[in-house]
């Protein structure tokens, strides 16, 4: 009797690990707001790694983490690193593109808890009185990624803390 136990659950653990080697290489989370000012507002507030206080949610995860920055205040060079608690991690930051004031492209690598090399991108939609802010973070799904994306939705998860950044950043340029 314990044989086939042991049996099904090794067949089962391999169709689990057999399963997770077929998921995406790569993944994305998106999410976007509509906020009630010119992207002109908008965009000196994500383009200053600076100004992340204001609004990232990932900010406020730890108040004693160390950030530092490098290179220029803001635009194609702009570097911010950061090491904090658990909550946070480590890892770092560049501003590599900038289409003023249309987009963003941020370099974004993670050294802890997880090492990760993914990218960042922000657009800035104007129509009318109202800029659509959308938040994108894309990168390579290695096996671990894979694997862990069964028991966790990493969409939601990253989504959510997304949704706060983008309502915050609503809230500072709506008042502005």
């Amino acid at each position: 009797m314990f044989k086939i136990i042991a049996l099904v659950v090794a067949v089962a653990l391999a169709g689990v690990l057999i399963y997770a080697a077929t998921r995406p290489d790569t993944f994305s989370v998106q999410r976007s707001l509509a906020i009630k000012a010119p992207p002109e507002k908008i965009f000196p507030l994500i383009e200053n790694f600076h100004r992340w206080s204001e609004w990232s949610p990932y900010e406020k995860l730890d108040p004693e983490m160390k950030r530092s920055y490098t290179g220029p205040d803001s635009g194609p060079g702009a570097a911010y690193a950061w090491d904090g608690s658990s909550k946070v991690g480590a890892g770092s930051m560049e501003i590599l593109r900038t289409s003023v004031p249309g987009s963003i492209v941020i370099k974004l690598d993670f050294i802890r808890p997880i090492t990760g090399h993914n990218t960042a991108t922000f657009t800035l939609e104007n129509a009318g009185d109202t800029t659509t802010v959308t938040w994108i973070m894309a990168g390579p799904s290695p096996y671990i990624s894979k694997l862990m994306g069964l028991f966790f939705n990493m969409d939601q998860m990253i989504g959510k803390d997304f949704e706060t950044g983008l309502a915050n950043l609503k809230r500072i340029a709506e008042r502005q």
